[in-house]
């Protein structure tokens, strides 16, 4: 998917719908989520995942930063896509 770095997915829904895809398929095989940087574009997919898997919206880029990356999801406007992609 063209998500730059630094930055927020350039299609939300194919974004949305790749991490629905992504979150679903994990529960039967192995799913990678990566990015060059390992931190903002990884983290906030990360947040996404962990809002599917039933973490509050509210809590998914700590959850994300104690268990993956204390500086995951590096941005303003990546925290709030975290927040409102619940």
């Amino acid at each position: 998917m063209h998500w730059p770095d630094f930055r927020l997915p350039s299609c939300r829904a194919a974004a949305r719908a790749a991490l629905q895809e992504a979150w679903e398929r994990a529960a039967d095989e192995r799913v990678e989520v990566a990015c060059a940087g390992r931190r903002g574009r990884t983290g906030t997919a990360l947040a996404c995942l962990a809002l599917l898997d039933g973490v509050p919206p509210q809590e998914a880029v700590a959850f994300v930063r104690r268990r993956y990356d204390r500086r995951a999801v590096e941005t303003p406007w990546q925290r709030r896509y975290v927040e409102r992609f619940g």
